[in-house]
């Protein structure tokens, strides 16, 4: 049977003897992926070191084995805190004006993938299937090939791929599009973004199109194609039935007493629209102060990526946004927002979406957003909440019956909260229950299932040119 080879810039190693990976992102969609595969799991430790090893440590757990590799501080800030956080995230956000390229970085960038792509090569097995995840690693196929590795190899791109106006204005865009076209078949969560990247290729490469999906660039076959990850329904249904008796959620519910819960929960992003969100919710309470005292906003946001300067500055002004509407509206028995910085673990966060009537999900641009999936698979069949989504995040396309709103137009925003709020049962039932069905049908198993069924095909696919496209050249 073949062996799956995942590689992520991040690898998260189970303690001996645990599961396989705590529940979570890319964790749950690695779990599923090997649940049908023995594997190796390939990526950065997480740890910096000044003199790092170019040998990776191997570490066995069960059926998949963990090859992690360390950084060196000039690795770390020119690879992940540089190039990836800093150029390549705000620009495939759609954040122009945020983005902030040097040729240092970028240097580091390829340097880092070359590293990966040289200790990954003497672990390959002529069988192994390997599937790279994220925008961190897209030279890796292109460094892989570069070391002689003909294995089907496939990409998997969690966050958005811009338009060819915007992601062309990345200094770099010319050489990462010829490097993600060594990849055998690319993923990304939706139609407009294969649309965006394909379109890309014909325009800047020449790419040939081939029907299917299927681009011919230089000589070399790739195919595109919309993957949408899900989550894991069961797992997540099962941890909101059982969150009554869980301390933090019995302690919330007792604080709120009878008033309404709006819950937000997001890692502190540019891109999320934490700060646009509590304007909205500022917007809501002035519009309807009867509902002063009456309604809480609770948004999660742990901090992440805080040595990057975007990052420093956004905390800062979400807490002065804070306290300015706390200030202006609260009272001494109510405070109309609380805002949370620490991380909570599953069984907390299911519990609290089942609590809260309404589920605010309102990036400025998203991937997918498996927060508005959680939200929804965490409802109780017999009342469920509402949730309100961002029109730019991925999920909006397979969840149509949400409240879809424009993240940059806070009165729309406080108006579908306010919609939100006073909704019957009968139609919240009938928003939720085809999303419900929908997350069933379309989880985080349907998602690994498909993208490696795609990906096994490629060890029969002949990925030389068709005799036509080779005549005409």
């Amino acid at each position: 049977m073949s062996r799956l080879v995942i590689v992520s810039n991040r690898v998260a190693i189970p303690a001996e003897g645990k599961g396989l990976v705590s529940a979570g992102g890319l964790a749950v969609a690695v779990n599923e992926a090997f649940s049908a595969y023995e594997g190796l799991w390939f990526g950065w430790s997480g740890e910096i070191t000044e003199n790092p090893d170019p040998e990776p440590r191997l570490i066995d757990r069960g059926r998949v084995q963990y090859a992690v590799l360390d950084l060196s501080p000039q690795d770390y800030k020119e690879y992940y805190a540089g190039f990836a956080n800093r150029a390549l995230w705000p620009i495939m956000h759609y954040r122009v004006g945020l983005g902030s390229y040097s040729r240092s970085d970028y240097s580091g960038y390829q340097r880092v993938n070359r590293l990966f792509a040289r200790a990954l090569a003497k672990l390959l097995e002529p069988d192994d299937l390997v599937w790279v995840h994220d925008y961190h690693l897209i030279p890796l196929a292109s460094e892989l090939r570069g070391q002689g590795v003909d294995n089907p190899i496939g990409y998997f791109h969690h966050i958005p791929w811009p338009g060819a106006d915007v992601f062309n204005t990345l200094p770099a865009s010319g050489d990462l599009l010829r490097a993600i076209a060594d990849y055998d078949l690319i993923g990304l969560q939706t139609d407009p973004d294969v649309q965006n990247l394909s379109r890309n290729l014909i325009d800047d490469l020449r790419a040939i199109p081939l029907g299917g999906g299927s681009l011919m660039v230089d000589g070399r076959r790739t195919r595109i194609r919309s993957f949408p990850i899900g989550i894991d329904v069961t797992g997540f249904k099962e941890a909101a039935d059982k969150a009554g008796t869980n301390k933090i959620v019995r302690e919330t519910m007792a604080g709120l007493r009878t008033r309404k819960l709006l819950i937000g929960v997001d890692r502190l992003d540019y891109s999320k629209g934490v700060p646009e969100r509590m304007e909205a919710v500022d917007r809501f309470f002035a519009s309807n102060p009867d509902q002063r005292g009456n309604v809480v906003y609770i948004q999660i946001t742990p901090k992440s990526r805080s040595e990057v300067p975007e990052y420093e500055q956004l905390s800062r002004d979400v807490n002065e946004k804070v306290g300015d509407i706390n200030g202006m509206l609260g009272e001494p028995a109510w405070t109309p927002i609380q805002y949370v910085t620490k991380a909570y673990p599953r069984p907390v966060l299911a519990g609290l979406y089942r609590a809260a009537r309404v589920g605010l999900v309102t990036p400025m641009r998203d991937g997918m957003n498996l927060v508005a999936k959680e939200y929804v698979v965490a409802q109780s069949e017999d009342d469920p909440g509402v949730l309100v989504l961002s029109k730019f995040a991925g999920a909006a396309r397979q969840m149509p019956e949400a409240l879809l709103v424009n993240p940059y137009d806070r009165f729309e925003m406080a108006e579908a909260i306010r919609e939100a709020l006073y909704m019957p049962r009968e139609e919240r039932l009938a928003r939720w229950k085809p999303m419900n069905e929908r997350m069933k049908r379309e989880d985080v198993d349907w998602w690994a299932r498909n993208f490696m069924t795609e990906l096994e095909n490629f060890r029969t696919l002949d990925r030389s040119p068709p005799a036509t496209v080779a005549a005409a050249e």
